[in-house]
């Protein structure tokens, strides 16, 4: 039996908790590849997860954390030898299947990339899944919306860990990009360090309840959801995309139908939990190429593992910035 420390929720009559503590390998379930983790990252699901917060976990007991980086220790899967350096995200892992925030992993080999050049495995897991959405939302982009030249891209949420990525992508993929954050002024400098063109107040999107704006933007990568996505579509030019992959600010969505029929824009989900294998690889091709290792190195911070649930809180009480991630061997 193997013994090692990572974070548990356990249920309780009012909710769940999550806890610190030496596990043993018999709480792992069985799938067919075991990694030794080396970094996790506390994300927005991390977070509600941490802190008691309902939506996320499907199960109890359960490790939390949806990204997970490290070492195969062994695999049954074809793919994969001991020694790999591999990274996951989401595939179910921290809502219904054992996370990253513990010392040892059990997954599905068919889910797992390998840590692609140029970055390390901290740096891989510094992209995790919010990396990886941020990826995902410029490929729908690509397939679906405006061209680089064609207009500038919108995007909300961009002092976070999906925005600030994304900012950064699309300006290396030759996107004139507009920044919107509730904290303009304070994250100015690095925003624009990213690519931004322009970083603008979120309450420039307020649009008063009106369901058409002025139309400024050819595409949007929205990160939060809520007044705030109504406000960004309520802008787009016609015929213009938007991609919609968070809820921070709210899973309600407040508008309507006229800036779908009256300018014909498209709004695309992006979903990271269940995405095939080619798309996962697509996706970290794309990182690779356009996410430049010194940026990304420059939103980010790591914390030990017995710090999560500070990181925790602060993000869920919006102090949070860039992307934290949680190096597990240190404790």
């Amino acid at each position: 039996m193997t013994t090692f420390t990572g974070w548990i929720t356990h249920e309780l009559p009012d909710g769940h908790r999550a806890a610190l503590e030496e596990l043993d390998d018999g709480v792992l379930d069985d799938r067919d590849t075991t990694l030794r983790v080396h970094y996790s990252s506390v994300n927005y699901k991390d977070a509600l997860a941490l802190q008691g917060r309902p939506g996320v976990i499907r199960r109890h007991p359960l490790v939390p954390g949806i990204d997970v980086t490290g070492e195969v220790l062994t695999s049954r899967n074809h793919r994969w030898r001991p020694g790999d350096l591999v990274t996951l995200n989401g595939a179910g892992l921290g809502e219904d299947r054992h996370g990253g925030l513990a010392g040892l992993a059990a997954v599905d080999g068919e889910d797992l990339v390998p840590v692609p050049d140029p970055f390390t495995p901290a740096q891989a897991a510094a992209v995790g899944t919010a990396g990886f959405t941020a990826a995902l939302s410029l490929l729908a982009l690509e397939r679906h919306g405006p061209a680089p030249g064609h207009g500038p891209v919108l995007v909300t949420g961009a002092g976070g860990g999906v925005g600030s990525i994304a900012v950064a992508l699309l300006a290396r993929a030759g996107y004139e990009v507009i920044a919107a954050t509730g904290r303009p002024e304070l994250l100015h400098e690095r925003l624009t360090a990213l690519g931004a063109a322009r970083v603008v107040d979120r309450a420039e999107l307020d649009t008063k309840g009106r369901p058409l704006a002025k139309q400024r933007w050819a595409g949007v990568v929205d990160a939060v959801g809520g007044p705030l996505l109504a406000g960004a579509l309520a802008g787009l030019r016609h015929s213009g995309t938007a991609t919609t992959c968070g809820l921070a600010a709210s899973a309600e969505f407040p508008g309507n139908v006229l800036p779908f029929i009256l300018r014909g824009v498209s709004l695309i989900g992006i979903d990271s939990v269940r995405t095939p294998r080619e798309r996962r690889e697509a996706a970290w091709q794309l990182l690779a190429h356009h996410l430049d290792p010194a940026l990304l190195d420059s939103v980010t911070r790591t914390i030990p593992l017995a710090a999560v649930q500070e990181a925790a809180a602060d993000m869920l009480a919006g102090r949070g910035t860039g992307r934290v991630v949680v190096d597990v061997r240190a404790h």
